[in-house]
């Protein structure tokens, strides 16, 4: 079955820091025509972070969208200063919010945050065998966080209590629960 769309049109709707809204015109495989509206994301890695003691270093912040504080594990989109090297991401970002480089890191998995909407990729990673940074870089403009570690037991605990409800974080906890 076919089941590809032809893209006929393209306007781009709104050009900004974090994403890009355009709307497409679309031909369906049955000839018919229909409406796309997609967020355009630069991509984004996201970093299961563990202590020498076995615990994940969470960040508790502000998630405008949700009008919450929520808990999520380390993690930041893809800028300039990365020339798309996602491994590049992962120690700037560890060192702008935990202030931690690792000596292992392991990419996990890579995934679609929400095929529905939005082309933003966001790969996953284990960093292991911390050490504090020697020049701490600064952190985004208005990123205030609030971290803490927990235990495999409690993570699990946060998720089946809806403590944690951020994708990328249940599915970095739900790796590590798998790991012996």
């Amino acid at each position: 079955m076919d089941l590809e769309e032809h893209v006929e049109s393209t306007e781009k709707l709104y050009d900004g820091v974090i994403v890009k809204l355009e709307r497409q015109r679309v031909r369906l495989p049955n000839g018919d025509t229909a409406s796309r509206e997609i967020v355009r994301h630069a991509g984004a890695v996201g970093i299961l972070a563990l202590t020498d003691d076995h615990k994940m270093i969470l960040e508790r912040q502000w998630r405008a969208p949700i009008a919450a504080a929520t808990l999520e594990i380390p993690a930041g989109k893809l800028d300039s200063r990365d020339a798309d090297n996602v491994e590049h991401a992962v120690m700037r970002e560890l060192n702008e919010e935990i202030r931690y480089q690792p000596g292992q890191l392991k990419r996990i998995t890579g995934f679609y945050s929400s095929v529905g909407f939005s082309d933003e990729y966001m790969t996953l990673f284990l960093a292991t065998d911390l050490k504090p940074v020697t020049t701490e870089l600064p952190r985004d403009q208005g990123e205030n966080l609030e971290l803490l570690t927990v235990t495999k037991e409690e993570a699990q605990a946060m998720i089946d209590s809806g403590e944690i409800s951020d994708a990328k974080t249940i599915t970095a906890i739900y790796y590590w629960l798998l790991q012996k």
